[in-house]
Protein backbone atom coordinates (compact mmCIF):
# COMPACT_ATOMS: atom_id res chain seq x y z
CA UNK A 1 0.00 0.00 0.00
CA UNK A 2 3.15 2.25 0.13
CA UNK A 3 2.00 3.20 -3.81
CA UNK A 4 -0.89 4.76 -5.47
CA UNK A 5 -2.68 1.58 -6.07
CA UNK A 6 -3.55 -1.53 -4.44
CA UNK A 7 -1.77 -5.07 -5.59
CA UNK A 8 -5.13 -5.65 -7.18
CA UNK A 9 -4.80 -2.13 -9.09
CA UNK A 10 -7.86 -0.38 -7.59
CA UNK A 11 -7.23 3.28 -5.91
CA UNK A 12 -6.92 2.52 -2.25
CA UNK A 13 -9.16 3.31 0.13
CA UNK A 14 -9.05 4.40 3.84
CA UNK A 15 -10.48 5.87 7.15
CA UNK A 16 -9.07 6.98 10.39
CA UNK A 17 -10.24 5.73 13.97
CA UNK A 18 -10.18 7.54 17.27
CA UNK A 19 -9.01 4.70 19.56
CA UNK A 20 -8.21 4.63 23.36
CA UNK A 21 -4.50 4.55 21.73
CA UNK A 22 -4.93 6.96 19.33
CA UNK A 23 -5.76 7.81 15.85
CA UNK A 24 -5.72 4.47 13.64
CA UNK A 25 -5.34 4.85 9.63
CA UNK A 26 -7.38 1.66 8.27
CA UNK A 27 -6.00 1.51 4.52
CA UNK A 28 -8.19 -1.22 2.42
CA UNK A 29 -8.89 -1.71 -1.74
CA UNK A 30 -12.99 -2.51 -0.14
CA UNK A 31 -12.55 -6.95 -0.17
CA UNK A 32 -9.95 -6.58 2.24
CA UNK A 33 -7.74 -4.55 5.04
CA UNK A 34 -4.44 -3.90 3.84
CA UNK A 35 -3.02 -1.75 6.43
CA UNK A 36 -4.00 -0.77 10.34
CA UNK A 37 -1.53 2.24 11.31
CA UNK A 38 -0.86 4.38 14.42
CA UNK A 39 -0.98 8.05 13.45
CA UNK A 40 0.67 8.51 17.09
CA UNK A 41 3.43 6.32 16.97
CA UNK A 42 6.98 6.06 15.71
CA UNK A 43 5.95 5.79 11.85
CA UNK A 44 2.53 7.49 10.86
CA UNK A 45 1.48 6.91 7.55
CA UNK A 46 0.95 9.81 5.35
CA UNK A 47 -2.18 9.87 3.10
CA UNK A 48 -1.58 10.42 -0.44
CA UNK A 49 -3.22 11.94 -3.30
CA UNK A 50 -4.28 9.29 -4.98
CA UNK A 51 -6.04 7.58 -1.89
CA UNK A 52 -10.33 7.85 -1.54
CA UNK A 53 -11.85 8.89 2.16
CA UNK A 54 -14.30 6.40 1.96
CA UNK A 55 -15.86 4.73 5.51
CA UNK A 56 -18.37 2.46 4.19
CA UNK A 57 -15.99 -0.46 3.23
CA UNK A 58 -14.66 -0.30 6.80
CA UNK A 59 -17.57 -0.65 8.69
CA UNK A 60 -16.70 -3.96 10.09
CA UNK A 61 -13.56 -3.58 10.69
CA UNK A 62 -14.41 -0.37 12.41
CA UNK A 63 -16.89 -2.24 14.41
CA UNK A 64 -14.61 -4.95 15.76
CA UNK A 65 -11.72 -2.91 16.99
CA UNK A 66 -13.98 -0.40 18.92
CA UNK A 67 -15.34 -3.86 20.14
CA UNK A 68 -12.64 -5.00 21.06
CA UNK A 69 -10.82 -1.51 22.72
CA UNK A 70 -14.11 -2.12 24.69
CA UNK A 71 -12.68 -5.60 26.10
CA UNK A 72 -15.59 -7.40 24.10
CA UNK A 73 -13.58 -9.02 21.28
CA UNK A 74 -11.07 -11.11 21.48
CA UNK A 75 -10.19 -12.30 18.20
CA UNK A 76 -11.08 -10.46 14.40
CA UNK A 77 -13.21 -11.92 12.21
CA UNK A 78 -11.88 -9.85 9.21
CA UNK A 79 -10.38 -10.22 5.28
CA UNK A 80 -6.58 -9.04 5.48
CA UNK A 81 -4.64 -8.74 2.89
CA UNK A 82 -0.50 -8.40 4.11
CA UNK A 83 2.03 -7.50 1.43
CA UNK A 84 5.42 -8.94 2.38
CA UNK A 85 8.15 -12.13 1.74
CA UNK A 86 7.52 -15.73 2.54
CA UNK A 87 8.88 -15.43 5.76
CA UNK A 88 7.14 -12.09 7.09
CA UNK A 89 3.64 -13.56 5.92
CA UNK A 90 4.67 -16.87 7.88
CA UNK A 91 5.37 -14.71 10.69
CA UNK A 92 2.57 -12.81 10.95
CA UNK A 93 0.38 -15.50 10.33
CA UNK A 94 2.04 -17.46 13.47
CA UNK A 95 1.19 -13.90 15.16
CA UNK A 96 -2.49 -14.33 14.85
CA UNK A 97 -2.10 -17.89 16.36
CA UNK A 98 -1.00 -16.12 19.79
CA UNK A 99 -3.79 -16.06 22.11
CA UNK A 100 -5.19 -13.44 23.50
CA UNK A 101 -3.53 -12.17 26.60
CA UNK A 102 -0.60 -14.34 26.14
CA UNK A 103 2.91 -13.40 25.27
CA UNK A 104 5.67 -14.99 23.39
CA UNK A 105 9.21 -14.20 23.39
CA UNK A 106 10.61 -13.32 19.87
CA UNK A 107 12.50 -16.34 20.59
CA UNK A 108 9.70 -18.70 21.33
CA UNK A 109 7.95 -17.47 18.24
CA UNK A 110 11.36 -18.00 16.19
CA UNK A 111 10.66 -21.74 17.40
CA UNK A 112 6.93 -21.78 16.71
CA UNK A 113 7.97 -20.99 13.44
CA UNK A 114 10.09 -23.98 13.40
CA UNK A 115 13.12 -21.12 13.01
CA UNK A 116 14.89 -21.16 16.14
CA UNK A 117 17.80 -19.21 15.90
CA UNK A 118 16.10 -16.52 14.05
CA UNK A 119 14.85 -14.24 16.78
CA UNK A 120 16.47 -11.04 15.30
CA UNK A 121 14.33 -11.79 11.96
CA UNK A 122 11.65 -12.16 13.93
CA UNK A 123 12.08 -8.84 15.30
CA UNK A 124 12.45 -7.45 12.14
CA UNK A 125 9.37 -9.08 10.73
CA UNK A 126 6.88 -8.21 13.43
CA UNK A 127 7.94 -4.51 12.92
CA UNK A 128 6.92 -4.56 9.16
CA UNK A 129 3.67 -5.99 10.30
CA UNK A 130 1.25 -3.60 8.25
CA UNK A 131 -1.74 -4.45 10.25
CA UNK A 132 -1.23 -3.62 13.70
CA UNK A 133 -3.57 -4.56 16.71
CA UNK A 134 -5.51 -6.64 14.42
CA UNK A 135 -2.37 -9.19 13.81
CA UNK A 136 -1.20 -8.63 17.15
CA UNK A 137 2.39 -8.23 17.27
CA UNK A 138 2.05 -6.25 21.03
CA UNK A 139 1.69 -9.66 22.24
CA UNK A 140 5.66 -9.99 21.11
CA UNK A 141 7.95 -9.53 23.96
CA UNK A 142 11.82 -9.59 25.15
CA UNK A 143 12.72 -12.94 26.67
CA UNK A 144 13.15 -11.36 30.15
CA UNK A 145 9.51 -10.48 29.87
CA UNK A 146 10.36 -7.17 29.15
CA UNK A 147 8.38 -4.98 26.66
CA UNK A 148 10.40 -4.33 23.65
CA UNK A 149 9.83 -2.69 20.03
CA UNK A 150 6.44 -1.70 19.34
CA UNK A 151 5.77 0.93 16.42
CA UNK A 152 3.07 2.83 18.70
CA UNK A 153 5.44 3.10 21.53
CA UNK A 154 5.71 0.93 24.32
CA UNK A 155 3.30 2.93 26.36
CA UNK A 156 0.97 1.85 24.22
CA UNK A 157 2.27 -1.87 24.18
CA UNK A 158 1.66 -1.91 27.47
CA UNK A 159 -1.76 -0.57 27.50
CA UNK A 160 -2.91 -3.03 24.93
CA UNK A 161 -1.54 -6.11 27.14
CA UNK A 162 -3.02 -4.51 30.28
CA UNK A 163 -6.71 -4.22 28.29
CA UNK A 164 -5.68 -8.10 27.26
CA UNK A 165 -5.20 -8.75 30.85
CA UNK A 166 -8.59 -7.38 31.75
CA UNK A 167 -7.58 -4.23 33.08
CA UNK A 168 -10.04 -1.99 30.53
CA UNK A 169 -8.63 1.80 29.27
CA UNK A 170 -10.02 4.57 31.73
Amino acid sequence: MSGQSTTSGQTPLYTTLDSPIGELLLLGDGQALHGLYMQGGRRPIAIRSGWERCAAPFTDARAQLQDYFAGQRTAFDLSLAMSGNPFERRLWRALQEIPYGETLSYGELARCIGQPSAARAVGIANARNPIAVIVPCQRVIGASGALVGYGGGLATKDRLLALERGELFA
